[in-house]
């Protein structure tokens, strides 16, 4: 009971003490000039507003990357070496997106020190294709993947999808940078690098000149790629992009994985 009592004279006391201390903010209130407290809740109201601005506006930086290419180019199979280095004996064909969020499979004895990727394999068949649009606006990074050891065959619709690509605005005006990646180049026949870059470069050439006669309606949403009157290259496109060697099957990821944390910060 005696410790009740005191809990109960403390209580009083604190009630006390606050009705001082809220009388004496009211007095100084009452001698503060209406003006000065005018500007002070203008001044406070003004910065929630802009700092409301700031939460509404304030993009959070990307952390995805997006595989697409042609179907059969080995896409879904980087998915998965990429997120737990399994090829899944280079079998699979995606006809929706594979799509997660993790650290990168090398990088998981770091002890959770490197950020999580956010990794949407696209499906490369024609009809679905469009799905690409739908998650541009959050990618840090697009892999083109193209197959070295049947290029030839599939160069000019490769070619057409990377023109396509190259053209979309959002890719232009947000500088989304691209990896050109020629999977299966473990094998003895695939093609290199440099020989798919070259050929890949004529023929986007070829297709600038065919598709340079457009509609008046199309005009504003065109992107122009190259140098008028010079040879098309990679190199004059307003983004990045590099071109690289994999091969998923055999787990050779290292380029590919260097470009996902070039553009994905830890």
């Amino acid at each position: 009971m005696e410790g009740l009592e005191q809990l109960k004279t403390q209580a009083g006391r604190l009630k006390k003490l606050a009705g001082q201390w809220s009388s004496q903010a009211l007095e100084y209130v009452h001698q503060v000039p209406s003006e000065q407290i005018y500007a002070a809740v203008a001044i406070l109201l003004f910065t929630s507003f802009l700092l409301l601005l700031v939460r509404l506006f304030k993009r959070p930086k990307a952390n995805t990357i997006l595989l697409t290419g042609l179907s059969g180019s080995g896409k879904t199979v980087l998915f998965y070496q990429l997120r737990d280095g399994s090829s899944h004996h280079g079998t699979l064909t995606s006809m929706e997106p594979n799509e997660g969020t993790f650290v990168l499979h090398s990088e998981k004895s770091k002890n959770g020190k490197e950020n999580p990727v956010h990794l949407i394999d696209v499906p490369g068949h024609s009809r679905l294709r469009a799905k690409l649009d739908d998650v541009l606006p959050q990618a840090a990074g697009i892999v083109f993947v193209v197959d070295a050891l049947e290029f030839l065959p599939n160069c000019r619709a490769a070619s057409e999808y990377l023109y396509d690509i190259l053209t979309k605005v959002s890719v232009v005006r947000k500088k989304i940078p691209v990896l050109i990646l020629c999977n299966k180049t473990d094998k003895v026949t695939a093609h290199s690098k440099e020989f798919i870059r070259k050929q890949l470069e004529k023929e986007i050439d070829k297709l600038r000149a065919s598709r340079s006669v457009i509609s008046t309606a199309d005009i504003a949403n065109d992107i122009t790629l190259g140098v008028p009157g010079e040879p098309f290259s990679f190199s004059q496109c307003q983004n990045k992009v590099k071109v690289a060697e994999a091969s998923g099957v055999a787990g050779e990821i290292s380029e590919v994985e260097q470009f996902i944390r070039d553009h994905v910060k830890s």
